[in-house]
C-alpha cells in the first residue's frame, strides 16, 4: 500500500510536533512543512540539516527565507500539488483562508483546536467519535485541554458509563516562548461553562458537562480536576486499572515525585523526549477518590504535544486509511511508541 502523503502548514509550537508525529508513522510520508519567516523553529530546522523540506507559505516568503539562508523547497501551491492531506496548524483564522486553497487543490485537511468550528465537517477525537471522521474532507481537533479531558472521560465512560462531569481547569497562561504575554502575577477566572466542557458535550453528547477555568502564571502544562458521575457504583481500583490500561494515559504517584506540572515536564526531558514532549496525559493516583459515588481525580495536560496522537488518528479517518477506530488508534499508538 502506498504511503499517504502529508503536508504541515505552520511550523510553530504545534506544527513542529505534528511534523515529527507524521515522520514516525510508517504508513505516512511527510512531504514538507510550510512557514512564512525564519523563526527560531525554522532556524533550528536549518541547523539540524533540514530533515523536513520547507515550503514558503505565502507569496514573498521565498525571498524572506532565502535571504535568511533557509533552503526553500518551493511554494505553498507546489506543496499542495504533492500531498494527499494537509495538517493546518497556522494561527487562528489563517486555516479558514487556507481551506479555500485546499478545496481548489482537491485536498482533505485537519485543523487544530484554535480554528473556528465551522471550518470543518467533523469535530474529531480518535477515541470518542472516530467513526464520524471516516471519509470526511475536513476535520477539526479539539483543544489541548479538551483532547486530554475527553481521553479520561471516555475511558471511564467505556468502563462504567458517565452521566455528567464537573471540570476545573488550572490553565497555563502562555507557552514557554510566548514572551509577548508579559510577566503576570494573578489568577484570572473565566465565566462558566468553559469551552472545554461545551466541546466535550459536542464530542460526547450523552455526557452533561460544565466547568470553570483559571489562568495561572505558569507555562508548562495544565492541571484539570474532575468530578464524574458514573452510571454504576465503581471502586477506586477499577478506576485506576482503567486508566492504567489506556495507552494514552499515564498513572503517576505524587509519592514518587510526580507532584506538579513541572515534574511531569521535566520527566519528559529525562526520558530523552524531543523538547521534553509527552503524548500521554497523566492521572495523579493519589487524587483518585470519591464524593459519594462520584469519581474525583486530577490530570496533567502536556499542552504542546497532547494533540499529536489524535491528529494522526484524524489522518487515518479522513483518507480513510482505516475504518475501524480501535485499529486506527492502535496503529497510531504503536508508531508513536505508546503501545
Amino acid at each position: 500500500m502506498d504511503k499517504v502523503k502529508v503536508g504541515v502548514a505552520g511550523f510553530g509550537v504545534i506544527g513542529q510536533r505534528l511534523a515529527d508525529g507524521v515522520a514516525m508513522q510508517k504508513d505516512m510520508e511527510l512531504v514538507g512543512v510550510a512557514d512564512v519567516a525564519p523563526t527560531l523553529a525554522v532556524k533550528a530546522l536549518v541547523e539540524r540539516g533540514m530533515p523536513y523540506a520547507l515550503y514558503a507559505a505565502v507569496p514573498g516568503a521565498v525571498e524572506v527565507l532565502t535571504d535568511a539562508g533557509v533552503p526553500v523547497a518551493g511554494t505553498f501551491d507546489e506543496l499542495l500539488d504533492n500531498v494527499d492531506i494537509m495538517l493546518d496548524s497556522t494561527s487562528a483564522g489563517i486555516g479558514a483562508k487556507n481551506k479555500q486553497l485546499y478545496e481548489q487543490h482537491g485536498l482533505k485537511a485537519v485543523f487544530q483546536g484554535g480554528e473556528a468550528g465551522d471550518v470543518a465537517d467533523v469535530f474529531f477525537h480518535g477515541y470518542a467519535n472516530y467513526a464520524k471522521g471516516v471519509g470526511a474532507d475536513y476535520l477539526k481537533l479539539t483543544s489541548c485541554n479538551t483532547t486530554g479531558l475527553i481521553r479520561a472521560v471516555d475511558c471511564l465512560d467505556k468502563m462504567a458509563g458517565i452521566e455528567k462531569v464537573a471540570i476545573t481547569i488550572i490553565r497555563r497562561v502562555a507557552d514557554p516562548g510566548d514572551t509577548f504575554r508579559g510577566l503576570v502575577d494573578l489568577l484570572l477566572l473565566e465565566p462558566i461553562p468553559n469551552h472545554q466542557a461545551v466541546d466535550l458535550m459536542n464530542i460526547m453528547p450523552h455526557v452533561d458537562a460544565t466547568g470553570l477555568l483559571v489562568h495561572t502564571p505558569v507555562t508548562h502544562g495544565h492541571i484539570i480536576t474532575l468530578v464524574a458521575t458514573p452510571k454504576r457504583k465503581v471502586t477506586k481500583e477499577e478506576v485506576i486499572d482503567a486508566f492504567r490500561a489506556h495507552p494514552r494515559i499515564r498513572v503517576v504517584k505524587i509519592a514518587d515525585g510526580f507532584d506538579s506540572n513541572t515534574a511531569m515536564f521535566n520527566y519528559g526531558r529525562m526520558l530523552g523526549k524531543p523538547r521534553g514532549d509527552l503524548y500521554e496525559i497523566a492521572v495523579f493516583e493519589e487524587t483518585v477518590g470519591f464524593s459519594g459515588d462520584d469519581i474525583m481525580f486530577a490530570i496533567y495536560i502536556p499542552q504542546e504535544s497532547v494533540v499529536v496522537p489524535e491528529t494522526m488518528d484524524a489522518i487515518r479517518a479522513a483518507m480513510p486509511m482505516e475504518t475501524d477506530g480501535a485499529q486506527a488508534v492502535m496503529l497510531t499508538n504503536d508508531y508513536l511508541g505508546m503501545a
